[in-house]
C-alpha cells in the first residue's frame, strides 16, 4: 500500500494494529501534525504538547485542538501524548517533584482537550541515594492524586513507560511494573506503554527464540490483561542488556525485524497501536512504517 496515497485512517479501520509515529507539530497540532502523519502513511500519532526538555506548560490553541481532534476522529487516527522527559516522581529534589506534578497534570488535561487516548510518562528513578521503596512511596503520594482526577469520559489513560535501566531506574524490567502498579493501587486508568528498545536494553531478549512471547506473557501476568495500551516500536543500536536508550530503524539494529512480526501475533497486542521513534528524516520514518505494516499484513 502506498504511504503517500492512502489516508492514515484507511489502514486503522481494518488493521489489527494501527502503525504510526511520533509526529512533528511545530506550526500547529492540526496544520503540521496531521499533514506529517498523512505524508508518512501513519495510522496512529504521538505528539508533544510542551517542550519535552523543559517545564513550561503552554496553553493550547482551541482552534488547532478542535481541528486535530476532529481530524483524528474523521481519519480513525488514534492519538497519544508523550509527557516531557524531565518528569521524575522519584526525585529527591522537591522542586523537581513539584514541576513533575504540574507538567504531568498539564499533559493529561491537554490530552482531554485534543482527544488523546493516552499520555505516556517515563517511570523515573530514585535519586539522591534514596531506596526504591522510598521513591515508590513518593510516586504514590504525588501521582495517585493525578490519576484520581481522571474522572471524565474523555480523559486519557496514564501510560507508564519503563526505561532502559540506566542508573537507579524505578522500572525497566517487566517485573518492575508490579510494585509500580501496586503503589498506584492498580488504578483503572493506569496502563503501559512498552518501548521495544527499552525493554531489550533492560535485559529482555526479544531477538531470542520465543523472547517476544515470554516478555509479553510476563507483562500480562504482572500488569494484567488489557493494560498494554501503546507500543513504541524501536529497534536497538546496542545489544540486549546494555542499558542504553539508543533507538535504531526497524530491522537495522540488534532486535531485527522478525520479532516485530511475532509481536503483532501475540494476543496481548491485539488492537494496540504501534508508534515509531526511530532515527532519520521523514523518508526513513515512512520506510519504517511501511516495513512494520508489511510485517503485520504479510
Amino acid at each position: 500500500m502506498s504511504t503517500s496515497a492512502t489516508p492514515p485512517g484507511a489502514g486503522a479501520l481494518r488493521a489489527r494494529n494501527p502503525v504510526g509515529a511520533h509526529v512533528k507539530v511545530a506550526g500547529g497540532l492540526a496544520t503540521t501534525g496531521l499533514s506529517y502523519a498523512r505524508d508518512i502513511g501513519a495510522e496512529a500519532v504521538q505528539v508533544f504538547v510542551a517542550n519535552p526538555r523543559g517545564w513550561a506548560t503552554p496553553a493550547g490553541t482551541p482552534a488547532q485542538d478542535e481541528r486535530f481532534r476532529a481530524g483524528c476522529a474523521e481519519q480513525a487516527l488514534p492519538a497519544y501524548i508523550h509527557a516531557p522527559y524531565l518528569i521524575n516522581f522519584g526525585s529527591h529534589t522537591p522542586a523537581t517533584v513539584e514541576s513533575s506534578v504540574a507538567s504531568l497534570r498539564h499533559s493529561l488535561r491537554r490530552g482531554r482537550a485534543i482527544g488523546a487516548l493516552g499520555v505516556v510518562v517515563h517511570t523515573g528513578s530514585a535519586t539522591g541515594g534514596r531506596s526504591r521503596a522510598e521513591a515508590l512511596a513518593q510516586v504514590r503520594e504525588r501521582m495517585l492524586p493525578l490519576l484520581e482526577e481522571l474522572d471524565h469520559p474523555d480523559d486519557p489513560w496514564l501510560l507508564l513507560e519503563p526505561t532502559a535501566g540506566q542508573g537507579a531506574s524505578l522500572c525497566s524490567l517487566v517485573a518492575d511494573l508490579g510494585p509500580y502498579f501496586e503503589a498506584l493501587d492498580r488504578h483503572p486508568r493506569l496502563g503501559v506503554c512498552l518501548d521495544t528498545c527499552h525493554v531489550f536494553a533492560a535485559g529482555h531478549d526479544l531477538a531470542a527464540p520465543g523472547g517476544v512471547k515470554r516478555t509479553l506473557d510476563e507483562l500480562v501476568q504482572v500488569a494484567g490483561e488489557g493494560r498494554l495500551k501503546l507500543i513504541h516500536a524501536n529497534d536497538s543500536k546496542d545489544v540486549v542488556g546494555a542499558h542504553k536508550d539508543r533507538h535504531e530503524n526497524i530491522g537495522a539494529g540488534h532486535i531485527g525485524a522478525e520479532p516485530f512480526r511475532e509481536l503483532f501475533a501475540h494476543p496481548a497486542t491485539e488492537g494496540v497501536p504501534l508508534v515509531i521513534e526511530t532515527p532519520g528524516p521523514q523518508e526513513k520514518y515512512a520506510a519504517d512504517i511501511a516495513r512494520l505494516k508489511a510485517l503485520r499484513d504479510g
